[in-house]
């Protein structure tokens, strides 16, 4: 449970609503707080607000942290998303109180306030528990509400550095001075990822439920129900309907979705948006015969493209393993396996309803795939991969293989 919290999973092994008091939600809310921002960005703004130096082996930890290439701008990227962060929270917080109290979702303003505030913080750290014991589905009819929750997840999941760009753009349009400025590539990549697997997500999943599970609905029910799994399924992991109604098909759809998760250096997990870009970038870069990556008027790095590749490979077949593993101890269907395991991969939290019925190996295994979720297949090798490599000063001769 810990371990689902501070990765902002939201998989549970009990029912929070029946076991957990108001102080011990506050604490989950909390506990969101470190997960979602992160150890060190809490820390260092600590430091930063007490006006304390901090030391070049601090930026070096917020580096690794925030999954920065460099240690230039760290703590102001700090600063400025733990901010704006915050200030998401308690506005929105403040907004659902009044809208939940007057639009009679509760009687008292004690509750719309605490639910409020409690929906502003999930959605944003993108924590998924639920802690009503329906999650969020009498919204689901609210267009006004699933459209705001999905805004919200939007800016937990689309990456801090993407947020910090998007306030440097908002401050260059106001300026009278017009200094230069322009997206980074980074920000190009994660936008372009974002809109590509929401929209083919949200066509997927209305192509097969619309006349299964969305049957009977109006065509704007079905497209806001598609696009709020769309976006959901990437990290949030809220939902307004019982996931065991849907196909087996759009659960593979799911699941896929929770394996690629958010963008890197936000509150969400999975492989990250940018690898399966680069990927199919280099898919079609090799399609087209080239030998670089071109986009946006910029080289992609070859070792990113080394990167994304293993990362992509080793998270593929680490999730596959586990999903041997887990059919071979657990009697469970294999379908809510597959959803158990990318969904604890992807720190997502969407479950069939098997977290509490996994065995002492299979909760276990879930645990580790949310810890590696969270801090990426790419820090979790460098903790095992020695930093310098001996260089042996010499190449061996090259020699051509047969390949497919």
């Amino acid at each position: 449970m810990a371990i689902s919290t501070v990765s902002v999973t939201g998989l549970s092994t009990f029912d929070i609503h029946s076991i957990f008091n108001d102080r011990g939600i506050i604490l989950l809310e909390i506990l969101f707080q470190v997960g979602g921002l992160g150890i060190m960005m809490i820390s260092t703004a600590f430091i930063i607000f007490s006006k304390r130096r901090i030391t070049l082996r601090q930026r070096q930890l917020i580096m690794a942290d925030m999954n920065q290439p460099r240690l230039s701008g760290i703590v102001r990227l700090i600063r400025i998303t733990f901010v704006i962060l915050l200030w998401f929270q308690i506005i929105f917080g403040a907004f659902f109180s009044i809208y939940f109290y007057y639009r009679g979702y509760f009687d008292h303003w004690r509750d719309a306030i605490f639910y409020g505030f409690y929906q502003s913080i999930s959605a944003v750290t993108n924590s998924g528990f639920d802690v009503t014991g329906h999650s969020i589905k009498p919204f689901a009819h609210d267009y006004f509400f699933l459209l705001t929750i999905m805004f919200l997840i939007f800016i937990g999941g689309i990456g801090f550095p993407v947020l910090m760009e998007f306030r440097e753009w908002l401050l260059y349009k106001r300026s009278k001075v017009k200094l230069p400025f322009r997206f980074s590539l980074f920000t190009k990549l994660a936008v372009l990822a974002f809109i590509i697997l929401f929209v083919g997500g949200t066509f997927l999943i209305f192509l097969l439920e619309k006349d299964h599970l969305f049957q009977g609905s109006s065509l704007s029910i079905k497209w806001i129900n598609s696009m709020f799994y769309s976006i959901t399924t990437r990290n949030a992991g809220l939902q307004i309907h019982d996931l065991g109604d849907f196909q087996i098909t759009t659960l593979i759809v799911f699941s896929l979705l929770m394996f690629i998760g958010c963008s890197p250096s936000s509150v969400g997990g999975g492989i990250r948006t940018t690898t399966v870009a680069i990927i199919g970038l280099y898919l079609y870069s090799f399609l087209k015969s080239e030998d670089n990556i071109n986009v946006f008027g910029r080289r992609i790095d070859n070792d990113d493209v080394r990167k994304s590749v293993v990362v992509f490979m080793l998270s593929l077949g680490m999730c596959f393993f586990c999903i041997v593993f887990l059919s071979a101890t657990e009697k469970q269907p294999l379908i809510a396996i597959i959803v158990e395991v990318t969904s604890a991969f992807g720190t997502t939290g969407l479950s069939l309803g098997i977290t509490g019925d996994l065995s002492i190996i299979g909760k276990i295994t879930i645990a580790a795939l949310m810890f590696i979720g969270r801090i990426g297949m790419l820090y979790t090798l460098m903790l095992f991969i020695p930093k310098e490599t001996r260089d042996l000063g010499y190449e061996y001769p090259t020699e051509k293989i047969i390949i497919g």
